[in-house]
């Protein structure tokens, strides 16, 4: 599923005018938020429930810059289910479809007082499995 859009703007770029990898990384992390309110996490759980998200996994592969200017999208997906954690890809691309950009993340679901791993709440988990990417689609 489309979790981003974006555009490159001069403050996103480094010295050779292409996109700066922090910028990649917010990028994903803003699509990665997108991706579990889909799944059914609600951002006001973090100050009822105090329960969050805690990434422990980042493995970015860049395969084509973005410039200043450049249009681009997120697309995510759910990779493997955990008893506490999401595994995601999140894919990003440029205006003309070509893929920039892939980040595997790691998510565990989180206690935000106890600071500790809690298990997936159900519909959660439900949804997430509901959305994972097949083997074909990899």
């Amino acid at each position: 599923m489309r979790t981003y859009s974006g555009v490159v703007y001069p403050a996103q770029t480094d010295a050779m005018g292409h996109m700066t990898v922090q910028y990649y990384v917010a990028a994903f992390d803003q699509a990665m938020w997108h991706l579990v309110h889909a799944l059914g996490y609600r951002p006001e759980w973090q100050t009822e429930r105090r329960e969050g998200w805690a990434d422990v996994r980042h493995d970015v592969t860049f395969s084509k810059e973005l410039r200043l200017g450049s249009l681009f999208w997120v697309e995510s997906s759910v990779m493997a289910v955990g008893t506490t954690s999401l595994s995601t890809r999140h894919r990003l691309f440029d205006a003309n479809g070509d893929l920039s950009s892939t980040d595997d993340i790691k998510s565990v679901y989180f206690d935000l007082r106890e600071r500790k791993a809690l298990p997936l709440p159900e519909p959660i988990r439900n949804a997430a499995g509901d959305r994972m990417e097949t083997a074909a689609e990899r």
